[in-house]
């Protein structure tokens, strides 16, 4: 796999990502104790008319880094070194999560990078609540990591899947789910949510000039809908989608957060084929 090394706060980090298709480029950023395979879907969709590239952060997957505190303008100095690597000049740009958090921040500070944008699940600013939700799965992480157990891969399902997962799931399948769960997530999940209580986006959502697309889950129990509306308002060429799912769309409901955001970026794409008028 592709990887490049940067300098970060505390060190230096060894990128990996995939890349994968052809055409105008594509970054993917995951979100918190998740890597660049969630997007396979994704990608597999869109890899016949787009250059997608698919980074890990820092904590997951295949980068390294020095091991300490990652802060969200580390995470997306990862991402613009992995396009960077890639070849990608400017690029359409999607994130999940805390990877939408860093994809904001990419695209108000480097607002010429960034063809359009979509956030599913971000967030302007951490406020007092999610503090606390955050504080929650620190702690279980480190007792899951001192003790063997998997409060954290249990918690997950009932915080971020929607009506469609409980319906189609009996106990056997979920606990199934929660074992595979429990076996992916690794050991920078920590790291990553320590970096989800820093947030504070307000002062680089006006520098902002791509289009967004700003996709809500209407059964988010993480994400409240006051901050989808925070990043609607911030955001000048902004506008709001929903999907019928909880905070982990993409694992609840794949195909449909695939067509959500296929569609918006093949909408992009005709844009910009679009001839530009004479004045």
């Amino acid at each position: 796999m592709p990887r490049t090394t940067l300098p970060i706060s505390g060190g230096t980090a060894t990128v990996e990502y995939d890349v994968t298709g052809t055409g105008p480029g594509l970054v993917l950023v995951h979100g918190t104790a998740a890597s660049r395979e969630q997007w396979g879907p994704l990608t597999e969709a869109v890899a016949d008319r787009f250059t997608v590239v698919a980074p890990d952060l820092s904590g997951s997957g295949g980068t390294t880094d020095h091991g300490g505190p990652v802060t969200l303008a580390d995470l997306a100095d990862e991402v613009l070194a992995a396009a960077d690597h890639a070849g990608l000049g400017s690029f359409h740009l999607v994130g999940h999560s805390l990877g939408a958090a860093v994809a904001t921040h990419v695209a108000g500070t480097r607002p010429e990078r960034v063809r359009s944008l979509a956030l599913h699940a971000g967030w302007v600013r951490t406020d007092v609540r999610m503090a606390a939700e955050f504080r929650s799965w620190l702690e279980m992480l480190r007792v899951d990591a001192e003790h063997g157990t998997a409060l954290f891969a249990r918690a997950v399902p009932l915080l971020a899947f929607g009506p469609r997962y409980w319906e189609r799931v009996d106990t056997p399948a979920h606990e199934e789910f929660v074992r595979m769960f429990a076996g992916m997530i690794g050991a920078g999940a920590a790291r990553q949510t320590e970096a989800d209580l820093t947030v504070d986006l307000r002062a680089v959502l006006g520098d902002i000039t791509a289009p967004t697309l700003v996709l809500a889950s209407s059964h988010d129990r993480v994400i409240g809908p006051e901050q989808q509306e925070a990043l609607v308002a911030g955001i000048a060429r902004a506008r709001y989608a929903e999907i019928d799912a909880g905070h982990g769309a993409p694992g609840e409901d794949p195909a449909g957060f695939v067509a959500k955001l296929t569609a918006y970026l093949d909408e992009r794409l005709a844009a910009d084929r679009e001839p530009v008028s004479a004045p």
